[in-house]
C-alpha cells in the first residue's frame, strides 16, 4: 500500500477503486499565515491566518468518508465520462498513486489512455495555493477534454454560519471568481479568489446548480451539461467552478494550473493573481518551496545503521513540526488555528539547529501573551489575540525553560533584554477555572528577563507538602480537577519547576543577577527535599496529591496507581534522589512498558469506576489518550530518562517501540495501527479492542520531542553557545555513524567510531588535528571540515 521512496523524501501510497488506506493519510502544506491539509484520497481544506477562525473551505473531520469541498475532474467530452484525477469524489477504473512530500503532494492516474498528475503546494510566503494539473494523451488519438474545478466557499470557520453571508463576482480584469464576507468581524475585509491559467473558461458560483438538486460531489450535475452559467453574487450557495477545454493531439500534453488564495482587497487579488498565474511562475513557486525544506532540513543530517532513524531525523520529524505545529497549527483531527503557549514552545526546541531565528522571535511573541500578574494566555487565536485565561499551572514555566535552552544553544543573551508588553485581563473569580476574553494590552513593558522573572515567581506557590500547587491542571490538562479548589499539588510540576529553577539560576548568573540566582538555587533545594520526602510512594513517586490531600499515583489507588511522567521527570530535572529514580524507573518499566502490544502507556490502571475524579481524562474511554493509552510525548520522555542514565538497552528498544515507521513496515502493521507511518502519532490505543491503533497524527507536540530524542539523548549532540558537545548513548555494536552539521556556511562532518578500552572516554580531531575534551569548536568558515569522534568503552 505504502512506503518511503528511495531518498526518503516522498512517502508513496498506492491504492485502486474501492480501496483505501485505513485511515486518512496526509500531508501539511503551510506557510506563515496559509495552508492546506491534503489527504492521500487528494481531498483537502485551506485557510488563511487561522486555521480555525478563517477557513476558505470547509473541514471534515470524517476519517471514514473523507468528504469533499476542493475537488478536480477530467471529462471526455465525446462520451461524457468523467473521473477525477485524485481517489476521491469520482475515482477512476486503474489504481492511483499519492506522494507525499516535502511542502507538496503529487497524485498520479491512468485512464483511458489520459495521464494525470496533479501536484499541490502553497507558495513559501504569498497566501497562494498551486494545483498543477498535467495531462499527457497516450491513446493513440486525438481527445477532446475538459477540466473543472470546485471549490466549496466558508469564510470563516463553519459553512452553515457563514454562507449566507458570502457574495461572489467574477472579476472582469482576471476572469477569476472573488469571494467575500463582510460579515466576518475579523476578517471582512479579505478578498479570496480561485482563478485558472487560462482564457477560454466556463465558471459559476452557485452550488446548486453545480451539483444539482439531491446531487453528490461525486455526480455534479453540471458535469451532466455542456457548460456552465457563469452566475455569482449575494444570497447563492456559494462556490467557485471554473472549467475549461482542451484539444489534447495524440501523445500530447497540457498543463492547466489552478490559483486559490486569499488577499487583503481586491486590488490585491488581482495582483496575486497576475503575479503568480501561469508554468513559469509555478515552478518558481516550486522549486524556492523545494530549496528552502532542502536546506533547513539538511541543516543536520544522520547517517547511521538504523534505516528508520535515519528517515525521522532527516526529514519528517522537523517537517511535522515546522510544517504542522509551527505554521499550520492544524491536522487532519485537529483544525486548531491557535497558538498554545505551552505547545509551540515546546515545538520550537527542535529547531534550535536549524531556524534559531524563528525560536528567538516566538519567545517575543510568547512574552506578549503574559499577563501582569505572571500568569499566561493557555491559547490565543491570531491575529486579535483572543484566548483562554485559566489556572493551568504549567504554561508560564514554559517561557524561563525555552529561554534558558535558546540562550545555552545559542550564546545569544542579547535576547534578554528584548522588551514585550503585558496584557490585561480581569482575574480569575475564586471558583472559575478559565475565561474566554479578548485582553487589552497594558502599557507596562519589560525585558524577557523580568518576563521570565514573573513567571517563576508566579510558580512558587506551594501546598501543604511544599509541592506546587496544581490550578486546574499542570501539562496533563485533563487532570483539571485534582487542584481545582486551590489546594491540590503536582508532583511532576515539581521536577519540572526544578529544572526551570536550575536552569534560570545559570541565566541570572550570566545577568550578573546574584539575588535572583540564589534565590533559585534555594528554592530548587528546598523543593528537592520535598519531591522526595513527600512525593515518594515506596516503589515510585506519586503524581499528584488532591485538593483534600488524598494522593494520585500511588501504590493505594485502584487507579492510575503509577504515572509515568513522575518517573522520567525525577531523572530529567536531577531532583529525585539516586535510589528513588532508579526504583521508579524500574517501576515504569514493569507496569507501563507493554512489550506485547509495543506501547508505553501514561499511566495504569486507566480510569473507569473508582470513586476518584481527576477531570475530563475520566471521560475517555479506559485505554485511550491519556487515559491509560500511550501518550507518546511521554512516552517519549520515558525513554529520554533510560537515555539519560546511559540505559543504551533500554533506551534504544523504548524508541524503536514508538518509531512509527516500525508500526507501518508490514501489511499486518499497518491493519493494526492504520494511520500514517511516516509522522508521530499523539497516542496509541491500549484497550483490548483496537490495541495498537494509532489515534490523532501529525497535530501533536511528540514530533519535536522525538527529535530531541534522537538528537540530544541517543546520538549525544549538545551545542552550548559555539561549541558542540558529544554524550552518545547507543548500542555497542553501532559502528560507524556519522553526523553532518551545519553551523551558519561552515559544515562539519562528524564520523563517530568506538574502540574497545580499559575505560570509558571520548577523544577528538578536528581536521588531524587532536582536541582538549570532546567539545567541538565551531567557526563560520564557509569551508566544510573533518571531525573524528573516538568513542571508547569498557567490555561489556
Amino acid at each position: 500500500m505504502g512506503g518511503f521512496s528511495p531518498e526518503g523524501h516522498e512517502y508513496v501510497i498506492t491504492t485502486a477503486r474501492g480501496q483505501t488506506t485505513p485511515a486518512p493519510w496526509v500531508n501539511v502544506l503551510a506557510n506563515a499565515h496559509f495552508g492546506t491539509v491534503i489527504s492521500e484520497s487528494g481531498q483537502s481544506y485551506t485557510w488563511v491566518e487561522n486555521a480555525h477562525e478563517f477557513r476558505l473551505t470547509p473541514w471534515n473531520d470524517d476519517p471514514v468518508s473523507d468528504p469533499a469541498g476542493e475537488t478536480f475532474y477530467i471529462r471526455d467530452e465525446e462520451s461524457g465520462i468523467f473521473w477525477s484525477p485524485v481517489l476521491l469524489p469520482t475515482a477512476g477504473k486503474s489504481a492511483y498513486t499519492t506522494r507525499h512530500g516535502f511542502g507538496y503532494s503529487t497524485f498520479e492516474h491512468t485512464e483511458d489512455g489520459i495521464h494525470s498528475e496533479m501536484r499541490v503546494f502553497v507558495d513559501l510566503e504569498a497566501s497562494i495555493k498551486f494545483t498543477v494539473i498535467k495531462l499527457h494523451n497516450y491513446s493513440g488519438r486525438e481527445r477532446k477534454l475538459s477540466l473543472t474545478g470546485y471549490v466549496e466557499w466558508v469564510l470563516g470557520d463553519l459553512r452553515p454560519k457563514s454562507a449566507m453571508h458570502v457574495v461572489t463576482t467574477i472579476d472582469p480584469a482576471t476572469g477569476s471568481i472573488f469571494a467575500r464576507n463582510t460579515y466576518n468581524t475579523e476578517f471582512g475585509d479579505r478578498t479570496c479568489f480561485f482563478d485558472v491559467n487560462r482564457e477560454n473558461r466556463g465558471s459559476t458560483a452557485d452550488r446548486t446548480e453545480f451539483i444539482g438538486r439531491n446531487g453528490t460531489i461525486r455526480r455534479p450535475d453540471a458535469l451532466t451539461r455542456v457548460r456552465l452559467s457563469g452566475k455569482s453574487g449575494a444570497a447563492l450557495d456559494p462556490c467557485a467552478v471554473l472549467q475549461v477545454f482542451l484539444d489534447l493531439q495524440e501523445d500530447g500534453e497540457e498543463e492547466i494550473i489552478f490559483l486559490l488564495g486569499a488577499a487583503k482587497n481586491n486590488l490585491e487579488a488581482g495582483n496575486l493573481i497576475r503575479q503568480f498565474r501561469g508554468a513559469v511562475a509555478a515552478q518558481q513557486a516550486l522549486e524556492k518551496i523545494r530549496a528552502y525544506w532542502q536546506k533547513t532540513l539538511g541543516a543536520l543530517k544522520i547517517e547511521s545503521p538504523e534505516h528508520s532513524m535515519n528517515l525521522l531525523a532527516n526529514g519528517w520529524l522537523l517537517y511535522q513540526t515546522l510544517a504542522c505545529r509551527i505554521r499550520a497549527r492544524s491536522g487532519y483531527y485537529q483544525s486548531g488555528g491557535a497558538f498554545g503557549f505551552r505547545d509551540q514552545l515546546q515545538d520550537t526546541l527542535a529547531i534550535l539547529h536549524t531556524e534559531p531565528e524563528l525560536v528567538r522571535d516566538h519567545l517575543l511573541l510568547s512574552a506578549s501573551r503574559q499577563f501582569r500578574e505572571g500568569d499566561v494566555q493557555h491559547w490565543w487565536h491570531p491575529p486579535t489575540g483572543r484566548g483562554v485565561r485559566t489556572r493551568c499551572s504549567d504554561d508560564y514555566l514554559w517561557l524561563p525553560f525555552v529561554t534558558a535552552r535558546y540562550v545555552q544553544h545559542t550564546g545569544d543573551t542579547k535576547v534578554l533584554d528584548e522588551m514585550a508588553n503585558f496584557l490585561e485581563g480581569r482575574l480569575l473569580n475564586p471558583e472559575e477555572e478559565s475565561y474566554y476574553d479578548l485582553p487589552g494590552r497594558s502599557d507596562q513593558s519589560a525585558s524577557l528577563y523580568e518576563h521570565c522573572i514573573r513567571a517563576i515567581r508566579h510558580g512558587l506557590r506551594f501546598g501543604d507538602h511544599g509541592l506546587p500547587l496544581m490550578g486546574s491542571g499542570d501539562w496533563n490538562d485533563g487532570m483539571d480537577k485534582v487542584g481545582q479548589h486551590g489546594k491540590g499539588e503536582s508532583i511532576w510540576l515539581g521536577f519540572f519547576l526544578y529544572t526551570v529553577l536550575i536552569r534560570f539560576s545559570a541565566i541570572a548568573r550570566l545577568r550578573k543577577d546574584a539575588a535572583f540566582s540564589e534565590e533559585c538555587e534555594k528554592q530548587a533545594e528546598q523543593l528537592k527535599d520535598n519531591l522526595n520526602k513527600n512525593g515518594w510512594d515506596g516503589e515510585w513517586y506519586r503524581r499528584a496529591y488532591f485538593d483534600d490531600g488524598s494522593p494520585l499515583g500511588s501504590s493505594g489507588n485502584e487507579e492510575c496507581r503509577i504515572d509515568s511522567i513522575a518517573q522520567s521527570w525525577s531523572v530529567l530535572s536531577g531532583a529525585g534522589s539516586p535510589e528513588h529514580t532508579a526504583q521508579g524507573m524500574e517501576s515504569a518499566d514493569k507496569y507501563l512498558v507493554r512489550r506485547d502490544s509495543g506501547i508505553i502507556q501514561l499511566l495504569d490502571p486507566p480510569f473507569d469506576k473508582s470513586a476518584l475524579d481527576p477531570g475530563y481524562i475520566k471521560g475517555y474511554v479506559p485505554g485511550v489518550r491519556e487515559n491509560g493509552g500511550q501518550y507518546t510525548h511521554a512516552a517519549i520522555w520515558l525513554t529520554m530518562a533510560f537515555a539519560a542514565r546511559g540505559d543504551h538497552h533500554r533506551a534504544w528498544e523504548l524508541f524503536n517501540m514508538i518509531n512509527p515507521i516500525h508500526h507501518g513496515n508490514t501489511p499486518q502493521a499497518i491493519a493494526t495501527y492504520k494511520v500514517e507511518p511516516y509522522v508521530m502519532a499523539a497516542d496509541v490505543y491500549s484497550i483490548a479492542l483496537h490495541k495498537g491503533r494509532g489515534g490523532w497524527t501529525w497535530y501533536t507536540g511528540s514530533a519535536g520531542w522525538m527529535y530531541q530524542l534522537v538528537t540530544e539523548s541517543l546520538l549525544g549532540l549538545n551545542r552550548n553557545g559555539d561549541v558542540l558537545q558529544f554524550h552518545p548513548c547507543i548500542p555497542p555494536g553501532w559502528d560507524p555513524f556519522s553526523i553532518h552539521y551545519r553551523f551558519k556556511e561552515a559544515v562539519y562532518h562528524i564520523r563517530f567510531t568506538q574502540i574497545q578500552g580499559e575505560k570509558e572516554e571520548i577523544t577528538l580531531s578536528l581536521d588531524g588535528v587532536q582536541q582538549a575534551g570532546y567539545s567541538l569548536p565551531l567557526v563560520d568558515s564557509a569551508m566544510e571540515h573533518q571531525v573524528e569522534v573516538s568513542m571508547f568503552r569498557k567490555l561489556e
